[in-house]
């Protein structure tokens, strides 16, 4: 019997490398301009990049449904295997009441766990998992090691532009103005599911200062579990450059720091430039 692993795309991991772990990455519903496209499948995080940066509305995002989970589910419950479903936060899309609704016709043989995260959070849990998987336990006992762990993982990140804050209705056009003309770049959250801002810093360099303190106050990051860094848009310059600022943080601690670009769900909200980094506290 194995132990099947599926998340959502709002995890950011690419359909190329979810199939080279033994992952499946259900893709969400990205609509722009009318059109709708399966994230990672039918459009490229590259070309999602490029159209949002044209596109005459804001893109949107639509929740998997639970026919879509069952049509997953039933080749692994007819092999007899077991499922562990992690989805992105439960606050901030209907997919986890999707996949629970799903998951029902398999008691005992399907589990699903709500990150409490997106993008670079929910990848590490999901990085987590493969672990634990490849460590021979049952899916159960891998369920209930990340529901016990969840609570320690850090996701924060610092947004570059307020442009699409303010298209997105999470700022007003009067505070976006403002941070625009005071060059503010807020240092970001995502707790329990919620967005919240930590910090408001004028310039890349304060930001970048701001959002290494606030990595080291959250608890401090255990190395011997997944890190991710991530960044949005196409060029990673402003990533690099973080990574030289903050060097401190992570040198001597990992051969090299995995990185990944952050997809639709995430910067639709953030636009390109943002730099995010997820790991699990220490305490």
């Amino acid at each position: 019997m194995s132990v099947m692993l599926i998340s959502d795309s709002a995890c950011d991991m690419s359909q190329q490398e979810a199939s080279a772990l033994g992952v499946t990455v259900m893709p969400l519903k990205t609509v722009i301009d009318g059109v709708e496209y399966l994230d990672g499948v039918t459009i490229s995080t590259e070309e999602f990049y490029d159209k949002l940066e044209h596109c005459t509305a804001l893109p949107t995002t639509s929740q998997l449904t639970p026919a879509e989970f069952g049509d997953v589910l039933r080749p692994i419950a007819a092999r007899g295997d077991e499922a562990v479903i992690i989805t992105l936060a439960g606050k901030l899309s209907g997919t986890c009441q999707s996949a629970h609704i799903a998951a029902a016709e398999y008691p005992g043989r399907v589990w699903v766990v709500d990150s409490g995260s997106v993008t670079l959070g929910q990848c590490i849990l999901l990085r987590y998992a493969i672990r634990l998987r490849d460590r021979g336990l049952s899916g159960g006992e891998i369920a209930a090691e990340l529901e016990r762990i969840k609570g320690r993982v850090r996701l924060l990140a610092r947004v570059d532009t307020l442009e699409y804050l303010v298209k997105g209705g999470r700022l007003s056009r009067t505070a976006g103005f403002a941070g625009t003309v005071l060059h503010i770049k807020p240092v970001l959250s995502v707790q329990d599911g919620e967005i919240k801002v930590l910090g408001k810093a004028r310039g890349s360099r304060q930001s970048d200062n701001m959002l290494t303190e606030f990595i080291r106050s959250s608890g401090g990051v255990d190395f011997s579990l997944p890190v991710m860094l991530g960044f949005s848009g196409t060029d990673d310059a402003l990533l690099r450059g973080y990574i030289e600022n903050s060097k401190s943080l992570w040198e001597g601690h990992l051969p090299e720091l995995p990185v990944t670009m952050i997809g639709s769900t995430i910067s639709t909200h953030a636009g390109p430039g943002a730099i995010g980094a997820a790991f699990f506290a220490k305490t």
